[in-house]
């Protein structure tokens, strides 16, 4: 998660919500990395997700990732647990769970539905506390807001 959070800070970099995603291989390599980017490339699809997986695709030659594993620091938007079932990754851990659009159990459950097409393992709330943070900071500041609320060393 640690790399993830790495990736979600340089969407904050360029004014993007700092959502950030890496795509580990079987034996734990980096093969995929993202953070947002919307804002910068006024792309609707410049989710974090998407970027590390067809970063991961490209780096791998293959757009099955059935072997792999997405962290991202937010819960997937039903866009991106699409893209999850769709390229087949084997597991997806997350950390801050999002009460208004997670369609990885929040909201939705787009990944554990007995209709879709592939079933990756879900690990939820990884670091939460500190991916939580990262986002509730970020709002904070664009609302002009202290931040730093949280003294959580989760």
């Amino acid at each position: 998660m640690a790399l993830a959070l790495a990736e979600a800070a340089l969407a904050s970099a360029h004014d993007d919500v700092p959502v950030g995603a890496v795509v580990l291989s079987a034996d734990g390599a980096v093969i995929g990395r993202g953070h947002n980017r919307r804002e910068v490339d006024q792309d609707p699809l410049g989710h974090a997700e998407l970027m590390a997986l067809r970063n991961a695709a490209e780096a791998t030659g293959r757009w099955r990732l059935d072997d792999a594993t997405l962290v991202v620091t937010l819960e997937p938007c039903a866009m991106c647990a699409g893209a999850v079932v769709g390229s087949r990754v084997a597991r997806i851990v997350y950390g801050a769970f999002d009460e208004k659009a997670g369609a990885a159990g929040s909201v939705w459950d787009l990944l554990r539905d007995r209709a879709a097409l592939h079933h990756p393992e879900v690990y939820s709330g990884v670091a939460a506390t500190k991916c939580r943070n990262l986002l509730s900071d970020f709002f904070a500041a664009k609302r002009g807001e202290p931040a730093g609320r949280s003294t959580s060393t989760e």
